[in-house]
């Protein structure tokens, strides 16, 4: 995708007569200096903001998500949701209403951090880390059969570029390639006196250091923290794609530079790593752009453009879009990647999670809460999945409209009725509707989430489409 720099021609007078040729009068004169191309420098600033975005939106969220401020935990200790996002929260965009989630980011560069989880007797888990270019390097969708959510009880060693040693038994070995990286646990909630019993299994996981595991000692960081704790944390600077959306080139490539002293691109590229030489950003070092400040200017903003921009190997059908079979694993497919991380900080792979979003109704119209739509899923149409399916509505800026406590999703888990004939019908809506498959959205524009968990593979390989909105 990164394009080969372009090379550089300047015209140097001399005096000096060359055969067949008539002497070039005024050798003495003061040489003419030609302008030098520039585009090169835009392209390059461009693609090296694709290519780089990622991880300077992970640095930039694990700083905001590492101290001892409420809704912070430090480095390889978990913050544990204790509740359900409040109405109104956005930050996150899209807060989800379906899990009570731990969250980590971990230091490997000493010694293993290891994740011990206890056994979920049946509910549904989803574990997951990522490496510092946003790659799954290990999920428990695996352990998800083809109708259920629970997992055993385990513990897995993240371990770090170059580490030799042994770990303890039954201990699983997962190398990750940078030095830092994510853990996120997300354990099922029903609401209300289901999260009591979220908290017990809360309370049984560990995340430790190699050298604290076997005391079995659990650091007092391994503190809980609220939803609403940790918006008004992040709420302080932005969020971190705000913050990364702020930084000028310098900025963002200074940035960059310094990630990837310890988090060496994933994968391997060394022609993208030439083109930041070329444009003066090495690891580790000073960065040192070219005296083209209109081009740099342009190529940051082009950058920025495609970074939010929906790459063409999304899955689109009836006015729904969500990622398909690359997501989580991207090789080199840098676009997706960043778009990716941008639009889902913290996405799966296709085995993990889908989440499709609509803003439009069937007429691509705009959705708004104060109309009534309908969402018919036939019998063979319905979201497949072996873990379970929501939808939620949210405002088309993904905070939660006032009518969420009244009903926070409609799903399988939460008692989504079925037609005689195997079909189900969702009625979206912010006035109230007859029947048991109301949602609740915002009396405003909107956007609704759909959400399946432990997805089946037809969910991203293109053979299974959710319906569209219908108004009514």
């Amino acid at each position: 995708m990164i394009k080969n720099r372009r090379e550089l021609f300047s015209l140097h007078w001399t005096c000096a007569s060359f055969a067949g040729l008539a002497f070039l009068a005024g050798c003495g004169s003061t040489p003419i200096d030609t302008p030098k191309p520039t585009g090169w420098i835009k392209d390059e600033v461009a693609d090296s903001y694709v290519f780089g975005y990622p991880l300077v939106l992970m640095e930039t969220a694990r700083d905001a998500a590492v101290g001892s401020d409420p809704g912070q935990a430090p480095l390889n200790t978990l913050h544990q949701a204790q509740a359900l996002p409040p109405v109104g929260s956005a930050n996150p965009p899209t807060p989800g209403l379906d899990t009570l989630d731990s969250s980590g980011w971990l230091d490997l560069g000493a010694e293993p951090v290891i994740l011990a989880l206890p056994d979920s007797h049946g509910r549904y888990v989803d574990a997951r880390a990522l490496d510092m270019w946003t790659n799954v390097v290990w999920s428990t969708s695996s352990q998800i059969g083809p109708r259920a959510g629970g997992i055993k009880e385990q513990a897995v060693a993240f371990v770090g570029p170059g580490w030799q040693g042994d770990l303890p038994k039954n201990v699983k070995r997962i190398d990750v390639p940078t030095r830092n990286a994510w853990v996120t646990v997300r354990i099922q909630s029903n609401g209300g006196r289901d999260l009591t019993l979220i908290r017990k299994l809360q309370h049984g996981i560990r995340l430790v250091p190699l050298s604290a595991y076997a005391s079995d000692a659990r650091p007092a960081a391994n503190a809980p923290g609220g939803s609403a704790a940790t918006a008004a944390a992040l709420a302080v600077s932005g969020s971190p794609a705000a913050q990364v959306a702020a930084l000028d080139a310098n900025g963002f490539f200074s940035r960059l530079a310094d990630g990837m002293q310890d988090n060496s691109p994933v994968p391997d590229d060394p022609h993208a790593l030439k083109i930041l030489a070329d444009l003066g950003v090495k690891p580790g070092q000073p960065v040192k752009l070219p005296d083209a400040s209109d081009a740099i200017a342009a190529g940051l903003s082009d950058g920025r453009e495609r970074v939010v921009t929906p790459p063409p190997n999304l899955l689109s059908v009836n006015g729904w879009s969500w990622f398909g079979d690359g997501v989580g694993s991207y090789g080199p497919d840098y676009a997706l990647r960043a778009y990716a991380a941008y639009e889902q900080p913290g996405i799966g792979t296709k085995d993990d999670e889908v989440r499709a979003t609509v803003t439009q109704d069937s007429d691509g119209h705009a959705l708004n809460g104060a109309n009534r739509y309908v969402i018919h899923f036939a019998a063979n149409q319905l979201p497949p999945v072996r873990g379970f399916w929501s939808i939620t509505a949210y405002t088309k800026d993904g905070a939660l409209g006032e009518s969420a406590p009244a009903r926070l999703a409609v799903g399988d888990r939460n008692g989504a009725r079925r037609n005689r004939d195997g079909s189900l019908d969702v009625v979206v809506s912010s006035a109230r509707a007859r029947g048991p498959n109301w949602l609740p959205a915002p009396r405003t524009d909107l956007e609704l989430v759909l959400r399946l968990y432990a997805p089946k593979p037809q969910a991203t390989d293109g053979t299974w489409q959710p319906p569209p909105l219908v108004r009514q």
